[in-house]
């Protein structure tokens, strides 16, 4: 079995050697995001789910893999781990989401996995098995591109155009506050102020709603953040493809899943200083990379 237990969803795939028996979805499991209670209820949720379509109980589960950020975390690894030894059976490995959208990526092999979801950051692996990361250090002082970086952008760019009387800023304005379900622009200021702190992630859909009714201000903000996407990921090629005649790139997350403006900044971005990188146009699901692993693991009989 392999889980993604990400800041916005959980995803769960059951398997054997060679298929994919069951999937099951549920809501975010970041214990750092949503905390323990939640994120037991979502990834029983998602393993139940799963289960049922696999016709098996979890009870019969031989191996686990899961993968969420803040795993290397000695408190978060043991807490995921009495989790999930309650809810299945057999072995479980816990280990970060940047290893499993690697491991889906590329499949041991080499390679750069830029991660756009609820968080950010780029890692990678090159011919020698060296890794390096970047970003990723928390949506207080990192995650640049991520949903919650664009959400958080998004509320601060249409207030400082409100206050210049810009007349491209009721578009997004109005946008965020039917998305929080806010009626005024007070309502936004102190719902975007509170603590602890709000779904800003949750505000993508309105930022692209904005950019689709041509909004630049939003179209703005998702330029940036390709670019800051890509800056991440430069950063990594640099430490391990320093002279690689060809560099696989892939992309993982939500952000790069539904929003092509912010693929195509990446890609051009990206290729303006490493024209030798190849980037899989596929956005990745890392929990494949989850099952992968676990798969891997009881070959080896660890």
């Amino acid at each position: 079995m392999g889980i993604d237990g990400g800041g916005s969803k959980t995803s769960c795939l059951v398997g054997d050697e060679s298929s994919i028996l069951g999937s099951g979805r549920a809501a975010g499991s970041n214990l750092v995001r949503v905390g323990e209670t939640e994120a037991r209820n979502a990834l029983a949720a998602a393993i139940r789910q799963a289960c049922s379509v696999a016709n098996i109980s979890p009870s019969q589960i031989q191996r686990s893999c899961v993968g969420l950020a803040g795993a290397a975390r000695p408190e978060i690894n043991s807490t995921v781990r009495r989790i999930l030894s309650e809810l299945v059976g057999g072995e479980i490995e816990v280990v970060g989401d940047m290893v499993i959208a690697l491991e889906a990526a590329f499949s041991g092999g080499p390679g750069v996995i830029t991660i756009a979801g609820t968080g950010s950051l780029a890692y990678g692996r090159n011919a020698s098995g060296q890794t390096a990361r970047a970003g990723g250090w928390g949506f207080a002082v990192s995650d640049e591109g991520s949903g919650h970086w664009i959400g958080r952008a998004a509320v601060a760019a249409a207030l400082r155009a409100a206050d210049e009387e810009q007349p491209d800023s009721a578009r997004l304005l109005a946008e965020l506050m039917k998305s929080w379900n806010r009626t005024s622009h007070e309502q936004l200021v102190l719902m975007a102020n509170a603590f602890p702190s709000p779904d800003f992630a949750a505000l993508l859909p309105a930022v692209l709603a904005a950019v689709d009714s041509g909004d630049p201000i939003a179209r703005g903000i998702l330029s940036q953040a390709g670019a800051e996407l890509a800056a991440l990921t430069k950063i990594v090629v640099r430490r391990l493809f320093p002279d690689g005649p060809a560099i696989p790139v892939a992309m993982s997350g939500g952000v790069f899943r539904n929003c092509a403006l912010v693929r195509q900044v990446f890609y051009n971005n990206l290729r303006s200083e490493f024209p030798n990188v190849a980037v899989n146009s596929t956005v990745i699901e890392p929990v494949r990379g989850a099952l992968q692993l676990a798969r891997k693991a009881a070959q080896r009989g660890t």
